[in-house]
């Protein structure tokens, strides 16, 4: 053990035991500061690292030592940071899950890093009401995880293409309504984890994995595949593809249809002509869609930015590439719904112009209709944003983001119940949820008078993603509605300390009730709270 200021350098023979123990840190200080007010709580960042280190008089040096000081900086308050080194050999060996936090440039380091956050508080789990998942049975269908390729090339700049494989995989089985595919959010947990077919298939839920690799060299890939049924262990099919890079897309086909037919899945007329309608032949467009598919996933401001640069790019090189004009329309979106835009209505307008040209190319994508639907909701055309979504799960029979997207736009119009199950649904689809699924659970939960539920959901959606003001605001209105005015005070601070020009102004835009009286109640309840005008 080695002190330096406020910091604590500690060492361990064993990464688990190192996690472990940052973990029950973590757990022993939120349970302490649990009634402390927010300006006297104390909270650690904690990064673990795993690599050579020199020992001297009882300190302890090298580049192990900086890069764990480092992955601390990236940690949230309160959080874990680790590193990819650590993230491969802990495995599943302590039933965590674990955020990719992305490639990051960090102080006198060479190399970017690797990060990933540790989520070891509510796991998939714990009980959120009728939510819970308390069990991952088996589909009456074939189901099915396509695990992230392995980027086998020398060049670790190419993650982006294994991952890209990976998505476009994921999302032509996703439009096959006789499978049950999980979400690549949830399969993402998995990237750079070592550990048997059988625990894979049994913590998402499904029967058959799909495992593969991808090494670029120059302008020839060779992608390897295979199709392994968890229960028996019995490999159904495996291939492998020497071509030129251009011919990437018609592998990525391929594999599709290999797997489709070693199920022995029937597929109707609609779903074959869905298979075979390719988006794009520019390899080039493929390549800056997937690094922008990346960013987007990370809700910051500069990769909202970068990732509407880079699908710009992938329309001005194919203007008939259909799916990049609807995440353009994301980015809109998401500027719109986090204030980051000086003029949201203009920006939602951008979003239903952009989601619109996407459609007029390609009528058959779910997660276009998903867009359109939450962009009509901020827009307060509720009809249509309701037929939109229900066109989204029609069409996207596995896309767990249609379904929570669905979800919200019936939370705001007054269908809780049915936005529940929709809510149950998606997270079987992604039993490792993303954070901003448990905001719509949060807003179904007080809807349904649970407001005890509605408190953990925003929390762990807090704990998760600490930047999110949207749950502050809802935590404050639900402390509000239960006369917990001091934490409801306490959340409101943390709103304004993080936007000074939070006010009642923003929630109104934010929050779209079709009931203007439940707006209103809400609004009242976050006056009593403090929020100004």
């Amino acid at each position: 053990m080695h002190y330096a200021g406020d910091a604590v350098l500690a060492k361990f023979d064993a990464v688990v035991d190192a996690i472990s123990a940052a973990v029950a840190i973590q757990d022993e200080l939120k349970t302490h500061n649990e009634d402390i007010p927010d300006r006297r709580k104390v909270q650690f960042r904690i990064g673990v690292n795993s690599g050579d280190v020199i020992e001297d008089r009882g300190d302890i040096y090298g580049d192990g030592v900086n890069i764990a000081a480092r992955l601390e900086g990236l940690a949230d308050p309160g959080g874990i940071c680790i590193s990819e080194s650590v993230r491969t050999a802990v495995g599943r060996k302590l039933g965590l899950s674990y955020d990719f936090m992305g490639e990051r440039e960090v102080k006198n380091i060479s190399e970017p890093v690797r990060a990933y956050r540790v989520n070891f508080g509510m796991s998939r789990s714990k009980t959120l009401g009728s939510a819970e998942l308390t069990s991952l049975e088996l589909p009456n269908k074939p189901s099915i995880a396509v695990l992230p390729f392995t980027n086998m090339s020398i060049e670790s700049e190419q993650e982006y293409f294994s991952d890209g494989i990976t998505e476009e995989i994921i999302t032509a089985l996703s439009k096959i309504e006789d499978m049950f595919v999980i979400a690549l959010n949830s399969v993402f947990n998995y990237k750079g984890r070592t550990g048997s077919v059988k625990e894979v298939a049994n913590e998402l839920g499904v029967r058959y994995v799909v495992e593969g690799s991808v090494r670029k060299a120059g302008d020839r890939i060779r992608v390897a595949a295979q199709l392994v049924d968890a229960q028996t262990g019995h490999h159904l099919w495996a291939d492998r593809y020497d071509r030129t890079l251009a011919d990437i897309l018609d592998v990525q086909d391929e594999i599709t249809q290999e797997i489709v037919t070693a199920l022995q899945v029937r597929l109707t007329e609609g779903e074959q002509a869905r298979l075979r309608r390719r988006q794009t032949k520019v390899l080039r467009a493929w390549e800056c869609f997937v690094r922008g598919q990346t960013l987007l996933r990370r809700f910051n401001m500069p990769d909202n930015l970068e990732s509407r640069a880079l699908f710009e790019q992938a329309v001005d090189l194919d203007p008939n590439f259909a799916t990049p004009w609807a995440l353009l329309a994301w980015t809109h979106l998401t500027e719109a719904r986090l204030g980051w835009s000086n003029a949201a209505d203009v920006s939602l307008e951008q979003g239903a112009a952009l989601c619109q040209r996407s459609l007029n190319l390609d009528d058959r994508q779910a997660d276009a209709y998903a867009m359109m639907g939450a962009i009509r909701l901020f827009q307060r055309n509720y009809e249509e944003a309701i037929a939109q979504g229900r066109k989204a799960v029609e069409l996207g029979p596995n896309v767990a983001d249609a379904y929570i997207l669905l979800a919200q736009t019936l939370n705001y119009t007054d269908q809780p119940e049915e936005a529940l199950r929709l809510i149950q649904k998606s997270m079987r689809f992604s039993p490792f949820y993303p954070a901003w699924y448990l905001s719509i659970l949060g807003v179904n939960c007080r809807l349904l008078g649970r407001h005890e539920e509605a408190i953990e959901a925003d929390l762990e959606q807090l704990r998760r993603n600490p930047e999110n003001t949207f749950s502050n605001f809802r935590l404050a209105a639900v402390y509000a509605e239960l006369d917990r005015f001091k934490e409801a005070q306490e959340q409101i601070s943390e709103v304004l300390k993080k936007n000074p020009q939070a006010s009642i102004r923003q929630v109104r835009i934010c929050e779209p009730y079709r009931d203007t009286e439940k707006l209103e109640r809400h609004i009242e309840s976050l006056r009593k709270a403090g929020l100004p005008e």
